[in-house]
C-alpha cells in the first residue's frame, strides 16, 4: 500500500486515455504543481453526490496547455495503471488515500473477439466521420485503448475499470460499440430526414 494524492472528479479516466483538465482550486494547483516538479502521478477518482468511488486510475501530466497568472492551468493527462482506494487519509490540503494496484487475471481476449472489436470501432469511425486513430490489434489492454476513444457514461467506464479479465472487457466494449453504432445510425438518419424536410424530393 502507498499513499497517493487524489483528484476526485465527475469523470472516469481509463488507462491510456487522454483528457484535458482545468485546474482552478488552490489545493489541486498544489497537487498538480508537486506532480509537475517531481514527475509523480496522482490518482483520478470518480466522485459525485454519492461520494468517492473505491477504484481509480493513476494519471500523469503529459502537457501543460496553458498557465494563468492566478495559478490556474490547463493540462493534458494520460491514464496509467488502476488502483483500489483502501482508505482516505488526511494531512494535506488535497485529498489523499492509501491505495493498492489492481492487476488483471491471465484471461486474454481471443483473436476473433479482438477482430470483432476493431471492426466495430472502424464502423463507428466511418459512421461518425471521425479521424481518431485505431489502436493496433496487439495493443496492451486493447479494451481500454478502444473505450478511451469513444464517449461513454461514467457507469460503463467504471465497470470496465473494475473488470480484471481482458476477455470480458473486450466483450463489453463490443456491446458498447454496437450500441454506439445504433445510436449513430439513428442520429444520421434523423439528420438526413431533417435535411429533406421529411419529404422525398423528385428531380
Amino acid at each position: 500500500m502507498i499513499e497517493l494524492g487524489l483528484f476526485p472528479l465527475p469523470l472516469v479516466l481509463l488507462p491510456t486515455e487522454r483528457v484535458p483538465l482545468h485546474i482552478f482550486e488552490e489545493r489541486y494547483q498544489e497537487l498538480i504543481g508537486e506532480c509537475l516538479d517531481s514527475g509523480d502521478e496522482f490518482g483520478l477518482v470518480f466522485a459525485d453526490d454519492e461520494g468517492i468511488r473505491d477504484i481509480g486510475t493513476r494519471a500523469r501530466v503529459t502537457e501543460v496547455l496553458a498557465r494563468m497568472a492566478d495559478g490556474r492551468m490547463d493540462i493534458l493527462v494520460e491514464g496509467g495503471t488502476r488502483f483500489r482506494l483502501l482508505e482516505l487519509t488526511t494531512g494535506r490540503s488535497f485529498h489523499t488515500g492509501e491505495v493498492a494496484p489492481v492487476e488483471d487475471d491471465e484471461d486474454p481476449a481471443s483473436p476473433a473477439a479482438v477482430e470483432r472489436a476493431l471492426g466495430l470501432f472502424d464502423r463507428l469511425r466511418e459512421l461518425t466521420g471521425s479521424d481518431v486513430d485505431v489502436p493496433g490489434a496487439n495493443a496492451a489492454q486493447l479494451s481500454f485503448a478502444l473505450a478511451g476513444r469513444i464517449e461513454l457514461p461514467p457507469d460503463d467506464k467504471l465497470q470496465l475499470l473494475r473488470e480484471v479479465s481482458e476477455r470480458k472487457r473486450v466483450d463489453l466494449v463490443c456491446e458498447l460499440l454496437e450500441h454506439a453504432i445504433a445510436t449513430a445510425r439513428r442520429v444520421r438518419g434523423a439528420a438526413e430526414r431533417a435535411a429533406t424536410n421529411g419529404r422525398v424530393h423528385l428531380e
